[in-house]
C-alpha cells in the first residue's frame, strides 16, 4: 500500500505570507480563543490560545511560479490559517484534516498547471482510496485537499 504525504506550507513561504499574503495584505493576528483552526503550517488544528492569523494562500500559483507551470484560470487564492509566528512544522505524516465526517475534495493537477478532475471525498476511510486512484493517472503530478463547507485548501499531496 501506497503512502501519502501532506505538505504544509513551506516554511519559506509562510515567511512572506506572515509579511503580506498572496492578496498583497499584511496579516492581522489574533489570539484564538476557542482553538480549532486548521493552522496550514503544521497541519493540525490551533489550541485556544494560539496566536494565529488567516492569509490569502495561492498554492497553485507558487508551485506553478517553481516549476514554470502556467495555471492560467485554474490560479485561485483563498484563506487560509497559519501560526502569527513560526512554529515547529507537522509532527507527524499522518493526513490531517481528514478524520471527521466533514466532506473533502480531492482536485488533481497536470504538471503544466491544468485540472484534471476532482474528487468528493465523503469518509475518512475513502482518502487511501481516492489518492491512489488520483496518483494511477500518469497524468497527475500533484492533489489538492479542500474543504468542501468553505472551498478552502487545506494541503498538497505530490507524486512520490
Amino acid at each position: 500500500m501506497t503512502t501519502y504525504t501532506a505538505r504544509p506550507i513551506p516554511a519559506e513561504v509562510l515567511k512572506e505570507l506572515r509579511t503580506a499574503d498572496d492578496a498583497g495584505r499584511p496579516p492581522v493576528p489574533v489570539t484564538d480563543e476557542e482553538g480549532g483552526a486548521p493552522l496550514r503550517c503544521c497541519l493540525r488544528r490551533s489550541l485556544p490560545g494560539e496566536r494565529i492569523a488567516l492569509v490569502s494562500y495561492a498554492p497553485l500559483r507558487r508551485w506553478a511560479a517553481g516549476t514554470g507551470a502556467d495555471p492560467g484560470a485554474y490560479d485561485e487564492q483563498g484563506p487560509v490559517f497559519v501560526h502569527a509566528g513560526e512554529c515547529a512544522g507537522p509532527a507527524g505524516d499522518a493526513l490531517p484534516f481528514t478524520d471527521s465526517d466533514s466532506h473533502r475534495v480531492l482536485r488533481r493537477y497536470s504538471a503544466d498547471g491544468r485540472i484534471l478532475g476532482g474528487r468528493l471525498v465523503e469518509h475518512p476511510d475513502a482518502f487511501a482510496p481516492a489518492l491512489a486512484e488520483a496518483f494511477a493517472d500518469p497524468e497527475v503530478a500533484l492533489a489538492h485537499v479542500r474543504a468542501v463547507e468553505y472551498g478552502c485548501f487545506l494541503f498538497e499531496v505530490r507524486r512520490a
